[in-house]
């Protein structure tokens, strides 16, 4: 069933940056389809949203799935019948958690999982979500990138970044970039507006306890994103109101 109110999907919705995202759309009056692996983790997030007032739904998406990301798009088609705002905020890390540049040694165990969910499975996802998102009077994706991802700070030997060099990941979010610019492009005739988000290096699982940011302020960009009015910037890479070099 169609709804004036805006429906905002969240994927890794259960922790993290994911559950702030949620935790701060919702809070704004929109209503939030929170997605995780599982559906028990989906369910739980819901419930814990719920408690703070938040209109919410949980929903099983396993991103790197392909039956999960077709039966979550036909899920959301029929309870909503739209899809207002995509936020493709799923993905993985160095797979030993450590950024030592190990460039020629990464392996292809490696690169195939990092790819396959912070590139490939954004790619799948906001393929089944996309006719959803033309349903929208204002469709919002939003691609959670990294700093890390941009090849100009990268090649600049001055830059914050220039020591950080975790191959597989960098690569990954480069990659991800690119799949915004092309999409934005693509996408430029309809009201459709695709951005990459760069959050900060916040307080998470992945960030470790010595990320200066915290969660609200690392939830920041995407929400803004998510909320664009047709002024608002597309295609480009943004962190708190900045845009970022590729």
């Amino acid at each position: 069933m169609a709804s004036e109110k805006k429906i905002a999907l969240v994927t890794g919705a259960n922790r993290g940056i994911g559950l702030e995202t949620a935790r701060q759309l919702g809070h704004k009056h929109v209503t939030v389809i929170v997605a995780a692996r599982t559906l028990k983790s989906a369910e739980e997030t819901a419930t814990k949203l719920k408690a703070e007032g938040i209109d919410v739904f949980p929903l099983k998406l396993d991103v790197t799935n392909a039956h999960d990301r077709e039966a979550a798009a036909k899920t959301v088609g029929d309870k909503f019948g739209k899809l207002d705002i995509l936020i493709n905020n799923a993905g993985v890390g160095a797979q030993d958690g450590t950024l030592v540049n190990k460039t020629i040694h990464t392996t292809e165990e490696e690169l195939q999982k990092v790819f396959g969910t912070n590139l490939f499975s954004v790619v799948a996802v906001t393929r089944a979500f996309l006719p959803l998102l033309k349903k929208s009077e204002a469709g919002r994706i939003v691609n959670l990138s990294s700093i890390l991802g941009s090849l100009g700070l990268h090649a600049n030997p001055n830059s914050p970044i220039a020591s950080v060099k975790t191959f597989a990941y960098d690569a990954s979010k480069a990659a991800l970039n690119a799949f915004t610019i092309h999409l934005a492009a693509e996408l430029k005739d309809t009201k459709i507006k695709v951005n990459s988000a760069h959050p900060g290096w916040v307080k998470t699982d992945m960030g470790g306890d010595q990320a200066p940011m915290e969660l609200p302020e690392g939830a920041k960009t995407s929400v803004d994103l998510a909320l664009l009015g047709p002024e608002g910037p597309n295609g480009r890479f943004i962190h708190l109101g900045q845009e970022l070099p590729w």
